[in-house]
């Protein structure tokens, strides 16, 4: 089984990007993080300290070619599991196989399971016994975060290396070899390809070399020996440009994270920058408006209250008029965000007082506090020497509790020095104050207030 999977004239026709699969650990482009001279998995290689990983990382970086060079490396056989395609009983007669293998020559074995994150838990749990006992050595391939879509019981078997999109001089090497390799690439066809056409097709890969391999071959496929592969011969090929996005997926967290950290920032380039990305990536405008709400509250809060309203305009016209005339909408109101006095006092106090309603007993409202719609509530006690607020000066009841009697006051709400909420800290300094006079605790400290 192993032999195939480097034999490259095991079948009459694989695809470019099978084809220019590394055959040992020197030929792999990129992820020199992790393999790079003196770098944890290559240090495991070299000291023949084959153990169980999750390979995370975007598509068309390696994953699978790395699974395999580990296997070739290390002389063990190696069984592929596609977790779309299998169930457990294909992983049980997996295990077999190795099982068999193991009695039969000692060699190890790799299970290589691409999709991992595909496999509900009881699925993942599958794996857990043979792991431990090193029947198989686990290698899973995911494209989403596995704190999220592994379970924790097989996350703590397996030791988690991310890899990376590959650079531009690392497409280019792979570009290079694709183009020079007689005997897998495309270099029996002396194909050339125009400086011009290097720059789109890398353009076009976005970090993922399988995608660039396949569009090289593609356009080869149009071209006659001795032919360059030029603007044009590209324009024929790529029929659509959209860049790597994965809706629902990490990448998508990633850049509405990019997105609003921009906004909290006061960052509006930046802001709109990672907002046409989503657009680009396929994104849909209302996701971000929905959002964009959110920020105006987290962000913004009472030091300018008007970024609420602007959103939700923003959100309304995006729903009424569609694309593209909303998200011009949108991009004006991540500008206002993003150049709006910021605050998260709000966001701050509710989770404060989030955590005291979680923490502290179910304390019974006050009797003064109590509605007292009858007679006979009344007559309990029920609104009792509750003062309305309308009728005191300035509309403010000095001195009136509004917590628990079992709860000492608390302050949650803290206004920034910024926006409209100066005015807000000012008003809310002095009616503490007038609180406290009504104590008798005239002088007190109010600074933390």
């Amino acid at each position: 089984m192993n032999k195939d999977l480097f034999d490259t004239a095991a079948v009459h026709y694989r695809p470019l990007a099978a084809r220019m699969r590394p055959l040992n650990i020197d030929e792999y482009v990129g992820q020199e993080h992790i393999l790079g001279p003196g770098k944890p998995l290559r240090k495991a290689l070299e000291r023949g300290q084959l153990h169980s990983m999750i390979l995370w990382g975007p598509p068309g970086v390696g994953k699978t070619s790395l699974a395999q060079l580990i296997t070739h490396h290390m002389d063990a056989e190696f069984i592929p599991l596609s977790a779309v395609f299998s169930g457990v009983k294909d992983i049980r007669a997996a295990v077999s196989a190795a099982q068999v293998e193991r009695q039969r020559s000692g060699r190890k074995t790799v299970l290589f399971v691409d999709e991992v994150h595909r496999f509900n838990k009881a699925q993942q749990d599958a794996f857990l016994p043979y792991v431990e006992d090193g029947t198989v050595v686990f290698v899973g391939a995911t494209t989403e975060n596995p704190s999220f879509e592994v379970n924790n019981a097989l996350l703590s078997r397996t030791r988690v290396y991310i890899l990376q999109s590959l650079g531009a001089e690392q497409l280019a090497e792979v570009l290079r070899r694709a183009l020079a390799d007689a005997e897998r690439g495309l270099g029996e066809r002396r194909l050339d390809i125009s400086a011009e056409a290097r720059e789109v097709l890398m353009h076009s890969a976005d970090g993922d070399a399988r995608r660039l391999l396949n569009l090289l071959e593609i356009a080869a496929d149009l071209l006659e020996d001795g032919e360059t592969i030029t603007k044009d011969t590209l324009a024929m090929v790529l029929t659509s440009d959209i860049r790597r996005f994965d809706k629902g997926g990490d990448l998508f967290y990633d850049q509405i994270s990019a997105l609003h950290k921009s906004v909290r920032g006061s960052d509006p380039d930046a802001a709109l920058y990672w907002f046409v990305r989503m657009l680009d990536g396929g994104c849909d405008p209302l996701y971000v408006a929905r959002r964009v709400v959110r920020m105006a509250s987290e962000d913004i809060g009472n030091a300018d209250p008007r970024a609420l309203q602007i959103a939700l305009n923003a959100w309304d016209v995006q729903e009424r008029l569609g694309s593209p005339e909303g998200e011009l909408t949108l991009a004006q109101a991540i500008v206002y965000l993003a150049s709006a006095a910021k605050s998260n006092a709000v966001y701050s106090a509710l989770k404060q007082a989030r955590s005291d309603v979680q923490t502290l007993p179910s304390y019974p409202v006050p009797m003064h506090l109590r509605n007292a719609p009858t007679q006979l509530m009344k007559a309990m006690d029920f609104g009792k020497n509750y003062r309305y607020a309308h009728d005191e000066e300035n509309a403010f009841a000095a001195g009136e509790c509004y917590f628990p009697d079992e709860m000492e006051p608390r302050f949650y709400y803290a206004p920034v020095a910024r926006g409209l909420e100066v005015q807000i800290g000012e008003k809310l300094r002095h009616l503490r104050q007038l609180n406290q006079q009504a104590a008798g605790i005239v002088g007190a400290d109010t600074s933390s207030s």
